[in-house]
């Protein structure tokens, strides 16, 4: 059985060793000095408790066992580097494709533009883009199916596993039809106990300071139906099915059709939107290039 003196960088040193017949070319070639890979090559042979080497003046020579080990090597070292480039393609690093997960609210600007700025940096990426709610998205973001997310930072504490890069914040509004503008500047949510509600199913960031907000007005709304996105349920508050509770961030998306007006000061919840994505996808280049893409929009004030 091996133990752990037998590594594949050992292994790696004896099939350069074998190759160029000397330390010093050897240290050329890995970037090691004769001391290293000697030291290398001794604990190799005990590590496998058979000679390797003979000792002839100064030089070291490989015995027949070292010769048959270094060809059979060369073989290991190769499926080896094929397998870890395998699980590096799975995991999403050193491969040309990125899976991207998003809310739909931020389709419509935000997403884009990193994407078009990612592209630049990244030429030959391939963006695959995956909508959900914040529990769906942060869910896949841990299971590893997709690599980065970019949503409302969710109000539990984050794991220290999750890498979190700013974009911008935004705050809820009060969002009725153009036959229903509000005559007064700010809404007072207390005053709307009987109103009908439209909003996201459970899950949505939205729909999470929906109830928080009226949690701060001391009432439960009156909510006769919940859609799967907000580009949904924007068409039905612009019918006048019943008001909402919509981010600024879709404003422009639906021209005048729908009338924003802003909460009283005391319910205003703000959402921090971010780029997330895990700790061991540091070093990946293309999440490199995603949170570069993501701090420039951040400094130019999206």
């Amino acid at each position: 059985m091996l133990n752990e003196e037998v590594t594949l960088r050992k292994l790696e040193i004896l099939c350069s060793f074998v190759r160029t017949g000397s330390l010093a070319k050897t240290g050329e070639e890995l970037q090691l000095s004769s001391v290293s890979i000697h030291k290398a090559l001794h604990s190799l042979q005990s590590g496998l408790g058979c000679p390797l080497f003979v000792k002839e003046g100064r030089q070291l020579k490989p015995l027949p066992a070292a010769l048959y080990l270094a060809e059979m090597s060369i073989d290991v070292l190769e499926d080896m580097e094929r397998m870890f480039k395998k699980v590096k393609a799975k995991a999403g690093i050193e491969s040309g494709q990125i899976r991207l997960g998003s809310m739909y609210s931020l389709t419509a600007n935000i997403i884009p533009r990193i994407i078009m700025g990612t592209k630049i940096r990244r030429p030959n990426l391939d963006i695959d883009l995956h909508l959900g709610s914040n529990q769906e998205l942060m869910k896949k973001l841990f299971e590893g199916a997709v690599d980065a997310v970019v949503l409302a930072i969710p109000t539990d504490k984050l794991a220290d596993s999750v890498q979190v890069v700013p974009l911008f914040d935004d705050q809820l509004f009060f969002a009725s039809s153009k036959n229903y503008k509000p005559q007064q500047g700010e809404i007072d949510l207390s005053e709307y106990q009987d109103e009908k509600f439209l909003t996201l199913q459970d899950g949505f960031a939205t729909t999470t300071g929906f109830y928080d907000a009226f949690k701060l007005a001391g009432i439960t709304p009156n909510v006769v139906m919940k859609v799967g996105d907000i580009f949904s349920l924007m068409n039905m508050v612009s019918g006048d099915l019943g008001k909402a509770l919509l981010p600024g961030r879709v404003k422009a998306l639906m021209g005048d059709a729908i009338v924003f007006t802003p909460l009283k000061s005391k319910y205003r919840l703000t959402q921090h939107i971010a780029l997330m994505y895990l700790q061991a996808n540091e070093f990946n280049p293309n999440i490199l290039a995603l949170a570069a893409e993501a701090r420039m929009l951040h400094c130019n004030n999206i």
